[in-house]
């Protein structure tokens, strides 16, 4: 991976970065650093935005541009959302219900083969971060107080999300129900509601 994707993949994964902070990821001086996030701004894959810290001069920041986000893959291509338009005007919103239920019992079939022999709620959530980075989420997961963000730092199926909502639902509904009453989830950022950055996750482990 070279020094240009490298930065995208740390915009992507980290948000928007100094270019002190990524200089410091890439092993680079700043002014190194600076020139590949103006090299990715000319190619319109980056933009800048400036924001204040407290006491003193603001900072500039650099994140991802639209056009930067979609470098990473979709799954959804223009016939799945043609496919889903088509379900719901030729079966109403019941049918499309129907096709995302469908979809989530298949998921979750498959996720609990994958995750056949894990025992105990930290085996169970490093099995569903590696499935979910498989399916090219982009998936980490990090201790938080008494219990885990499972980070989600790209969405391949955004666009299809985006025309239908509740596959977005469907999916919380599905990690409730895979790692079990001994977890609760809770969404605690949402990738359409907060500008396509990413979904977070988080999970604690409840009393027996």
């Amino acid at each position: 991976m070279n020094s240009a994707d490298r930065a995208l993949y740390l915009l992507k994964t980290r948000g928007a970065l100094t270019a002190q902070a990524l200089a410091a990821e890439l092993g680079l001086t700043s002014m190194g650093a600076r020139k590949q996030l103006q090299a990715l701004e000319e190619k319109g894959l980056a933009e800048t935005e400036t924001q204040a810290q407290g006491v003193g001069r603001p900072v500039q920041l650099w994140r991802l541009s639209e056009r930067g986000h979609g470098r990473f893959p979709d799954r959804h291509s223009d016939l799945t959302l043609q496919l889903l338009e088509q379900v719901r005007a030729v079966f109403g919103e019941a049918g499309l219900e129907r096709l995302i239920q469908r979809r989530e019992e298949q998921s979750e079939a498959d996720y609990r083969q994958a995750m056949s022999g894990a025992e105990g709620l930290p085996q169970r959530l490093d099995a569903l971060a590696r499935i979910r980075s498989q399916e090219g989420y982009m998936a980490e997961l990090q201790p938080d107080g008494a219990g885990w963000l499972l980070l989600e730092n790209h969405c391949p199926i955004c666009a299809a999300a985006r025309q239908c909502q509740g596959l977005c639902r469907s999916e919380l509904a599905l990690f409730e129900r895979v790692l079990g009453p001994a977890a609760a989830v809770e969404r605690v950022e949402h990738a359409l509601a907060d500008g396509g950055r990413r979904c977070v996750y988080r999970i604690v482990p409840l009393p027996d």
